[in-house]
């Protein structure tokens, strides 16, 4: 199963209040907000600054505001961010840990077009698109009668 951890979970909702909220806030004002721990926002907003999705500001002002604006950054940067590369095996192109079978494995290589497809999905969907009302109907395309039968058990209609 491929999922995201905790810590970027919480790096998304932390995000989207900001985007919410705008302009600048402080870790315990979205440690509040968001029901947070605190020093579990203050390790993400750290992680965040890093990776140059947030600005930290310092002084009686300071605190912490998006270095863009929400539709301009993707959901695949705030997972990258916080678990590094999108990599569905160790064997992905940009994976850090390298399998011991690589080397003689069938499927060395393979699984780069799934993760592009995958990493290319989440780089479409931004932090607007998480903080809209309505969740966004993205668009997939729909897989042919005979494939839809054959996997979802659809029968054509007519």
């Amino acid at each position: 199963m491929v999922r995201l951890n905790k810590l970027t979970d919480y790096a998304v909702v932390i995000l989207a209040e900001m985007a919410q909220a705008g302009g600048v806030t402080t870790a315990s004002a979205l440690a509040g907000r968001t029901g947070i721990p605190g020093p579990t926002v203050a390790k993400i907003l750290k992680i965040l600054a890093q990776s140059g999705l947030t600005l930290a500001l310092r002084g009686r002002a300071g605190g912490y505001g998006l270095s863009r604006a929400p539709t301009e950054i993707s959901v695949v940067e705030i997972i990258e961010a916080v678990e590094g590369p999108v990599a569905v095996a160790a064997c992905v192109e940009g994976a850090h840990d390298n399998c011991e079978y690589e080397p003689i494995c069938a499927m060395n290589g393979r699984w780069n077009r799934i993760n592009e497809v995958i990493r290319g999905a989440l780089a479409r969907v931004t932090l607007a698109d998480m903080v809209e009302a309505e969740p966004p109907a993205f668009a997939f395309p729909r897989p042919p009668a005979k494939e839809r039968e054959r996997v979802l058990g659809e029968t054509p209609a007519g």
